[in-house]
């Protein structure tokens, strides 16, 4: 399986029309890759927030059109990252989209925990409520979750319940906390014994300079791959057969206890 991890840059002096076009244009460029990642709100900014309100659309609004069109030119599965959502009642969420190489929508994830402690996205967007899967066929379930997921092992649980086997994790990360990006991607891979393709944003937006540093990790933890600081493409092939092999050699998952059922009393 070959996948592109597309390290967006967003800076302020790049419209958020200007930028669509450019990385419609990069998906685009992808064709040959089964899988293609975007970041986290890689249209406004993660840290943008008093921008969600006006560079709020509707789920099939401007991104969905363009990454659709994207993502059937060059024939691969996208995960366009997450945009900002308006939903018919007018709440906000955080909202990935994925597209299969025909452009049509496989599947769509409000991210559950939001950042913020009481401000910023924590109090301007809705929660999601369901994880989200996505059968890419022949090939691998990909589960899905968003930045500040990355800290909540239980929701990674739930996707592999749910057989995941990649877990993709389209990110908006700061530059300050980049040892605990590197460090749970890896920790979420050892002890799901999964693929973790994790894509952040490059770049200083809202004054918040931006971790970068994209990483692909396998079953075991060795990372495979991983970007710099700047906007970058990171492409990297990888034999998602590995998954099944790793937890037969290894079937730490066999050996769970807590979780699986509810509490007797």
């Amino acid at each position: 399986m070959r996948a592109s991890l597309l390290q967006i840059a967003v800076n302020e002096d790049e419209t958020v029309e200007a930028r669509r076009l450019r990385v419609a244009a990069l998906v685009r460029e992808q064709a040959g890759a089964d899988l293609v990642v975007l970041p986290e709100l890689w249209t406004t900014g993660a840290f943008a927030f008093e921008a969600f309100d006006a560079a709020a659309e509707p789920l099939r609004g401007p991104t969905y059109e363009a990454m659709a069109k994207a993502a059937s030119d060059a024939g691969v599965w996208l995960h366009a990252g997450s945009v900002p959502e308006r939903d018919p009642d007018g709440r906000l969420y955080n909202t990935s989209l994925v597209f299969s190489p025909a452009g049509d929508l496989a599947a769509s994830y409000r991210k559950i925990h939001r950042f913020g402690f009481d401000k910023g996205e924590a109090v301007l967007m809705g929660a999601g409520r369901e994880p989200v899967t996505v059968r890419l066929p022949d090939t691998a379930t990909l589960g899905v979750a968003t930045c500040y997921d990355l800290r909540f092992p239980e929701l990674f649980r739930a996707l592999v319940d749910a057989g995941a086997e990649i877990l993709v994790v389209p990110a908006g990360w700061p530059e300050r906390r980049r040892a605990h990006w590197t460090l749970l991607a890896q920790a979420r891979a050892v002890e799901n014994q999964a693929f973790v393709l994790a894509c952040g944003t490059a770049g200083t937006h809202a004054g918040v300079p931006q971790a970068g540093h994209s990483i692909v990790v396998d079953p075991w933890g060795e990372v495979l791959a991983e970007a710099g600081p700047d906007e970058e493409i990171l492409t990297v092939e990888f034999d998602p057969a590995k998954v099944a092999r790793t937890r037969e050699q290894f079937p730490a998952l066999k050996d769970r206890v807590l979780g699986l059922e509810p509490p007797r009393g």
